[in-house]
């Protein structure tokens, strides 16, 4: 029997059709395909099932993913069209082609976030006790308390610019709240008034509690945009407000640095991260009551045209609003608490490395801890018997307990070597920082290979006993990030296998060193073998089929956007093979498309938890081969960066891998959202009537400490 069960059964291929493509082609493109992922993020929001300040949490991730979406997608788009360049994308469509439909379904996401806050959350709040309060409904002691608070907080630290020629349109900071301001009079030195620009520090809190009104209970909540418009007069004294419009800009978010030329890589990204801030803008955010004519003025000194504009009912930066969850104390509107388990061989035996010389240990985080590998790591730094310590380092987090092990362990004269990535998007200046700091304690560290990002998650621990050196190693799916560890479902495998070991030793001399590339014995490695070897188990599959043989794949990842891996797909499903993948965001394959998809399914998963855990599984004539990796089958993972991808080679571990991460999510019939061959995708409870025990509930019930699920 199958040990992962299929959620439907196989088909053959329809001869007299195979290979057709669908309406739109064989391909979804891949930034719809992002929308898509972003409107079922904000469905997440309507959930009555999900506590009701979780449900904000999940509109304002929707607004920040809209924002980055922005800042790099739609920003990459400008720049083909700006330089003229004809890059078709996988569905065919040209970059102003897929500007065009951007402006079209970005706009529809944007007009249901707002009705989302607007018309469900923000009226839930408030039968909840918890008021965000219009400056129009003050009350006389609010309005008392908002000008105190505005005089003594907020006024000493603002600095509204009139334009004239001596004050030019200002440099507007990325994604930050403004405020365009119309004034008529004479200032202080006689000049005519016009257009003003507010400018509004980025340290200021953007939701604050208010006092309550007598007798009634609950909390006031007003945005500080609320408070800066009430009081928008103090800043111009003597003068008459006309009007007063908040606005917010969005810019291009990718640095550009040629690697084969600056001689200093760090040097060079300082310089990119302070003109990141003013990069070219992208999209220019304005009150739906914002006048034609304002609205244009700033469309012209941003270079932007109409579609750029983007007109909302409300608050410019609805991510904002996740501070709500900050000022509150209602564990009663959350997600139950919970306790991530420490594995029993941990828990009775302090020594890590015993338990990992005894057997190979597979941890499923958030629902298991990620203390054990911590305490490797701090034990490594302490133990005398530890020579070297090497990892790898993408995302890491401020006040990070592994870059203080690594501190101390250096400071303890080992060997520490540290690859960090110091072009993991967004993460660019804490990374310079962590680099800094380890090398000013002896540590080395190198930034990875030019022209390939340094993705993999590897650490590995060089120990002698007994007068030889014996390797512990951990390889993982998520980053050194102790807190998105408790956000994201990710695996850790903690080995003393020598076979891997042998293979992250050269892994880790091709990042440091010089020489070829190695054959490697038990792990797969972008950018060298990875791709290929994924298309050969994909097409050992179909043979199999081919042959009349039982055969099975099953994949659950991030992304789906690499054609080669697709197409491999396609011919899989031709010859007869399942395929089943839970793909939470973006994914270009069109399933379930007669002749060229019948057999391949497509779900995806969201929940309390980010599903971040790579899997892929290969029937491969019943010998189950299983895989975990940091990679995603993407052309950027597959191809342009380097990533590790570790079997499950324990068979107990295996099969436990299966259930948990694979066979639990194709069960899912609460949470699933089933992809369509038009690339839509429809939920598979939307009426919400079932109780909320997806995968990830069940998880928490099997494999925690305590959980109230």
């Amino acid at each position: 029997m199958d040990p992962v069960e299929p959620p439907q059964a196989p088909r053959p291929a329809e001869e007299s059709s195979a290979g057709e493509a669908p309406v739109g082609g064989r391909f979804v493109n891949r930034d719809l395909s992002l929308l898509e992922f972003n409107q079922r993020v904000l469905q997440q929001a309507l959930d009555p099932r999900i506590p009701l300040l979780e449900r904000v949490r999940f509109l304002s991730i929707s607004s920040s993913n809209l924002d980055e979406f922005f800042e790099v997608r739609a920003a990459s788009h400008k720049e083909q069209v700006f330089h003229g360049l004809t890059k078709r994308t996988l569905d065919g469509r040209t970059s102003q082609e897929t500007l065009d439909e951007i402006a079209v379904r970005a706009r529809a996401l944007v007009a249901d976030q707002y009705r989302a806050l607007n018309e469900v959350l923000l009226p839930e709040l408030a039968q909840e006790g918890i008021r965000l309060v219009r400056r129009s409904d003050w009350t006389e002691d609010q309005q008392a308390w908002a000008e105190r608070y505005f005089r003594e907080q907020v006024l000493p630290v603002m600095s509204p610019m009139g334009l004239d020629p001596a004050h030019p349109f200002p440099r507007i900071q990325n994604k930050s709240l403004n405020f365009i301001v119309v004034v008529s009079g004479q200032d202080a030195y006689e000049r005519d008034a016009g257009i003003a620009v507010v400018q509004v520090p980025r340290a200021l809190p953007r939701v604050l509690a208010m006092p309550s009104a007598d007798g009634v209970e609950g909390v006031d909540l007003t945005l500080l945009s609320s408070m800066v418009h009430a009081h928008v007069e103090d800043l111009f004294p003597g003068m008459t407000v006309h009007e007063c419009h908040q606005f917010r800009v969005t810019r291009n978010g990718d640095l550009w640095v040629d690697e084969e030329e600056v001689e200093d890589l760090m040097q060079a990204l300082k310089g990119e991260l302070r003109e990141r801030q003013f990069a070219e803008a992208v999209r220019l955010e304005v009150p739906d009551d914002c006048p034609d004519d304002l609205a244009r003025f700033l469309l012209e000194n941003f270079n932007l045209e109409e579609d750029d504009l983007y007109r909302v009912d409300g608050p410019v930066n609805i991510h904002r609003l996740s501070s709500i969850l900050d000022l509150l104390d209602r564990p009663d509107l959350l997600y139950p608490a919970f306790t991530p388990a420490i594995p029993k061989p941990f828990a009775a035996d302090r020594d890590p490395f015993r338990v990992i010389r005894e057997g190979d240990v597979l941890l499923h985080h958030p629902y298991e801890s990620f203390l054990p590998v911590l305490d490797l790591l701090k034990q490594a730094a302490e133990d005398p018997d530890v020579l070297a310590i090497k990892q790898t380092l993408y995302r890491v987090g401020a006040d990070s307990p592994i870059v203080e092990a690594l501190v101390r362990a250096a400071r303890a004269g080992k060997q520490v070597t540290a690859v960090i990535e110091l072009r993991a998007r967004f993460d660019e200046a804490r990374n310079i920082a962590m680099a800094t700091r380890l090398q000013e304690v002896g540590a080395s560290v190198v930034y990875g290979i030019v022209g390939y990002k340094t993705h993999s998650k590897m650490l590995m621990i060089v120990r002698r006993e007994g007068g030889r050196l014996r390797r512990y190693c951990h390889l993982g799916t998520g980053n050194y990030h102790v807190g998105t560890v408790r956000a994201y479902t990710d695996l850790s495998l903690l080995t003393a296998n020598p076979a891997i070991g042998e293979d992250v030793h050269q892994m880790f001399l091709q990042l440091t060193g010089l020489g070829e590339a190695r054959p490697l014995d038990k792990l797969l490695q972008s950018p060298f073998t990875l791709h290929s070897s994924i298309i050969e188990h994909i097409d050992a599959e179909a043979e199999a089929a081919r042959r009349g043989e039982d055969a099975r794949i099953v994949g659950k990842m991030n992304a789906l956007t690499e054609v080669g891996v697709i197409e491999a797909l396609y011919r899989a499903s031709q010859a007869g093979v399942r395929v089943d993948l839970v793909v939470r965001g973006a994914c270009c394959l069109r399933p379930g498309v007669p002749g060229l998809s019948d057999n391949i399914t497509v779900r995806s998963i969201l929940g309390r938890f980010l599903e971040h855990s790579r899997v892929y599984w290969f029937r491969a004539g019943g010998a189950n081969r299983v895989f975990a990796s940091s990679a995603d089958w993407m052309s950027r993972n597959l191809i342009r960066r380097v990533e590790t991808c570790f079997p499950v080679l324990d068979s107990v571990l295996r099969a436990r891998l299966m259930h948990e991460d694979l066979v639990n999510y194709l069960r899912d019939d609460i949470q699933a959202w089933v992809m369509q061959p038009d690339g839509s995708y429809v939920h598979t409870d939307p009426t919400g009537e079932h109780a909320l025990d997806h995968p990830q509930v069940q998880l928490l019930s099997a494999l925690c400490e305590s959980a109230d699920a």
